[in-house]
């Protein structure tokens, strides 16, 4: 009995959707880019961005900002949506450099430089009397990695800061103590779930 041929239907490929970013304020309002699925990365929640941006409403237009451990880029495209004169974005991911480059080129921005570097490698190698000084400064480091008291220190040590610079640092909610240079003073506090967030205003330091 002649045995009939039997053909298999390929399964079609499912693509799993990628994680997206929404904007939630300012000309980019409720776009939505992608970011790369990178083991650690976790962008900031909408309702702490809202909250974030909120405190600066009077801060972000005109400020020059820099994003040490960019990820997703939420805090730096935010503050590009609502009139940041410059933003500098530094990853270590090549991936996620990628995808932020992209991003820019779809949101049409001319505003956004994304540099591939560690955060710490990058302010060590910066000239302190030669480099960009940041009113506004976004840190967001992996989680239990003990890196914010190094940065902290290079920002200043690098002269990185505008005098009356604001520095914005996300941690988990576990360190209860931040260890800053004595000009950071703390003025906003809050805690979402496992993350505290935390707005410093920095002093320009004494001279004398």
């Amino acid at each position: 009995m002649p045995r009939k041929n039997s053909t298999r239907k390929n399964s079609p490929t499912v693509t799993e959707p990628r994680p997206m970013l929404r904007i939630i304020g300012g000309e980019w309002r409720s776009r939505k880019v992608p970011f790369p699925e990178t083991e650690g990365l976790r962008p900031t929640p909408d309702r702490v961005r809202e909250t974030l941006f909120n405190w600066l409403q009077n801060i972000t237009p005109g400020a020059r900002c820099l994003d040490l451990f960019a990820g997703s880029g939420a805090l730096g495209l935010e503050a590009l949506s609502r009139g940041a004169e410059s933003v500098v974005f530094i990853d270590s991911s090549p991936a996620v450099v990628r995808q932020l480059r992209t991003n820019l080129n779809t949101l049409k921005s001319q505003h956004g430089e994304v540099i591939t570097a560690s955060a710490i490698n990058w302010l060590e190698s910066r000239q302190t009397d030669t480099e960009t000084r940041y009113d506004l400064v976004f840190l967001d480091p992996p989680f239990r990695k003990d890196l914010l008291p190094l940065i902290c220190e290079l920002l200043e040590k690098r002269n990185l800061l505008a005098d009356n610079a604001v520095i914005y640092i996300e941690a988990e909610s576990e360190l209860s103590q931040l260890v800053v240079p004595g000009n950071w003073e703390e003025s906003r506090v809050k805690t979402a779930g496992q993350v505290t967030y935390r707005l410093l205003f920095r002093q320009p330091a004494s001279t004398t």
